[in-house]
């Protein structure tokens, strides 16, 4: 049995002192596939040299998280962004998406930034990975207007069923974190999802799950989320195991048979 950690931000300092130990530790606990996720131009281009460093476990992103969008940068981040998609260990765009619950960037730039996101994807045919939090009208338009041109995921999926309906109706993924594991996330859920259509994740160091919770979170932790799922939906273990990694490695356009894409 493997696991599939399909996003981490391993470019955080909080991993700075102790990076080579946490990757140990994931492949201890049968952790064969890690996406580093790059949050700013900057972190985008950290994580592929990340990822190439460690070929037999990890690939990265590029995008810029819509924390991070600036009014005056929004024009120019997918020109900045496209160097490091290019290169054959970067296996999507993102993080991108909107959060109208920090709003720590305007939503029109946030959603700008969005918008060109996507459009890169669709460019470099490559998946988009979004986050959305408050948003769900907003994404859920965007989504809409992506489907059938860009394959996405949405992320750290917090709901609601609506947006889940509208991310199945275009093709999209869904990725659970250990959100699933907090009292009342609407587990209803994890259960109305098919089975090619979700992956896990722990998108670390955030949100740790139970048992962990209150700690860093690191990709070994994906097991106790991959645990909850398949407690919730009463599958084997075994299952949503191999679920997730089929589906990871198709949306992520990995071979099976080695790290090279």
């Amino acid at each position: 049995m493997r696991f599939f950690d399909s996003h981490c931000h391993l470019t955080d300092a909080a991993y700075r002192e102790d990076l080579e130990k946490t990757l140990e530790r994931a492949q201890a606990a049968s952790v064969e596939g890690v996406v580093a996720v790059g949050s700013t131009r900057e972190d985008s281009r950290d994580a592929l040299g990340l990822a190439c460093r460690h070929e037999a476990l990890m690939w990265s992103t590029a995008g810029v998280h819509p924390h991070h969008v600036t009014e005056d940068a929004a024009g120019d981040e997918t020109a900045a962004l496209r160097e490091a998609a290019a290169h054959p260990r970067c296996v999507a765009i993102g993080e991108t998406g909107l959060d109208y619950y920090y709003d720590t960037a305007p939503r029109a730039a946030q959603r700008a930034s969005f918008e060109q996101h996507a459009e890169l994807a669709g460019e470099m045919d490559l998946p988009l990975v979004v986050h959305s939090r408050e948003a769900a009208e907003d994404t859920a338009a965007m989504v809409r207007e992506c489907a059938g041109r860009v394959r996405g995921v949405l992320h750290c999926f917090p709901g609601p069923g609506e947006l889940l309906e509208e991310a199945l109706a275009a093709g999209w993924l869904v990725s659970f974190t250990g959100i699933v594991t907090f009292r009342g996330y609407d587990a209803e859920l994890v259960r109305m999802v098919p089975p090619d259509r979700y992956m896990i994740e722990t998108d670390g160091p955030y949100l740790a799950p139970v048992p962990k919770r209150g700690r860093r979170n690191e990709p070994a932790f994906v097991a106790h989320v991959a645990g909850a799922v398949a407690r919730i939906r009463d599958e084997p273990l075994e299952k949503v195991a191999a679920d997730t990694w089929s589906n990871a490695v198709r949306f992520f356009g990995l071979p099976e048979a080695n790290g090279e894409r």
